[in-house]
């Protein structure tokens, strides 16, 4: 089955689009990446989405808005992703969305919320569209994060000593090879919203960690922000922009001393390589393969290094799944599981009582034609026929 799985993460910047041909043989699930690329948000969705996310409050005609222009969005993104990367030949698109929020209370998700209305997906490409896939998750009593856990369980398995997934977007998150997952705390979310605060919002991020790299820790600062209780919670945990966000950040250097930008910058990469590195080593790590925006931060990805002696630390790309793409492909891959009736969640990692098949369907031009329901259910993903592949011997 040709995929297109659609994502945008907690840097909210824009939809990362990537397809792929699919297919199951005896226990394993095959993927060969056809492409991936990534589409910025424009003006008007960026605006709107900033001012929408927490601290802030927006009417619910907003809201509205939002799930529209979000899903125009991620519709535009897919007609693309067909044309250019399937030759006009997709069968089923699988969109993340984007999460506006995550209901934490007392360590429990009692609900998330994700914007971008696949209706408007499938009119513009007719065809299936599997969407909305963390609620089913929560409603069984899991964090609803990370949702990934399970693809990179199949996709690490059979890799020598304990790997570990890492994902580091606006909020980092690992996955362990027994199933322990979570959100370990702030990828770039901090250093994001330190970045449009220091710039008046003329820059989104601390591109290359250009301001970090001419900064200095402040100990003192690094010492506040990591007397975060959220850090002490057992897995599995999950957090967010609810947490993490820019009032966050003031709150933080508040009566602290004017300290110039690089240095508040340098020390919120910092906090996000201990927090990174504390959970690693708390997993008796071997191997930490790494996705998402963050690994284009050298003095972040220099630092986690330095953090982690004797564990190696590569990027996804040397698996063969890109970086940048590597969530939009694992979209594609819990799709394809929806689509066949297999389950997309690991207990394990998101705390659920059960497993679930996630997601919601909405019919293509054609109407809702799914395959037969797959016989049997994979334990091992294989990218690229071979890059990735665990060796034969753990058939668990």
């Amino acid at each position: 089955m040709r995929v297109i799985g659609l994502m945008s993460g907690t840097s909210c910047d824009g939809v990362d689009a990537a397809a792929a041909d699919l297919e199951l043989v005896g226990d394993s699930l095959l993927l060969e990446p056809l492409g991936a690329w990534s589409e910025p948000y424009g003006d008007e969705v960026r605006t709107s989405l900033a001012a929408a996310l927490p601290p802030g409050a927006v009417p619910l005609g907003r809201v509205c808005a939002l799930d529209t222009l979000i899903g125009q969005a991620f519709a535009a993104a897919a007609v693309r992703a067909d044309r250019e990367l399937c030759a006009s030949g997709a069968e089923l698109v699988a969109s993340h969305g984007q999460t506006v929020f995550h209901w934490v209370e007392s360590g429990r998700v009692r609900g998330t919320l994700q914007l971008g209305q696949p209706a408007w997906i499938a009119e513009a490409t007719g065809l299936p569209v599997v969407a909305d896939f963390r609620p089913r998750d929560v409603a069984a009593g899991g964090q609803g994060a990370p949702l990934v856990s399970l693809v990179d369980r199949l996709w690490l398995r059979g890799r020598p000593g304990v790997p570990v997934a890492l994902n580091i977007g606006g909020i980092a998150n690992l996955t362990a090879p027994d199933g322990t997952a979570f959100d370990t705390g702030p990828g770039c979310a901090l250093t994001d919203a330190a970045a449009r605060h220091f710039s008046g919002g003329r820059d989104g991020c601390d591109a290359e960690g250009a301001l970090a790299a001419r900064g200095r820790v402040d100990p003192v600062l690094l010492e506040r922000l990591l007397a975060e209780p959220y850090y002490r919670l057992p897995a599995p945990r999950t957090t967010g922009k609810e947490l993490f966000h820019a009032g966050y950040l003031r709150a933080a250097l508040a009566g602290h001393g004017a300290l110039p930008p690089e240095d508040v910058l340098a020390t919120l990469t910092r906090l996000t390589a201990v927090t990174v590195a504390d959970a690693v080593l708390g997993l008796r790590a071997t191997e930490v393969i790494a996705s998402g925006g963050g690994t284009r931060n050298p003095v972040l990805m220099r630092e986690l290094a330095g953090l982690l002696p004797g564990v190696a630390l590569r990027s996804s790309d040397e698996l063969g799944l890109p970086s940048d793409a590597k969530e939009a492909y694992a979209f594609a891959v819990l799709g394809f599981l929806t689509a066949h009736g297999l389950p997309g969640t690991d207990p394990a990692s998101t705390g659920a009582r059960h497993p679930s098949v996630l997601g919601s369907l909405t019919p293509g031009r054609d109407g809702l034609r799914l395959p037969p329901r797959a016989e049997r259910t994979p334990v091992r993903l294989v990218v690229g026929g071979g890059a990735g592949a665990g060796s034969d011997g753990d058939r668990s």
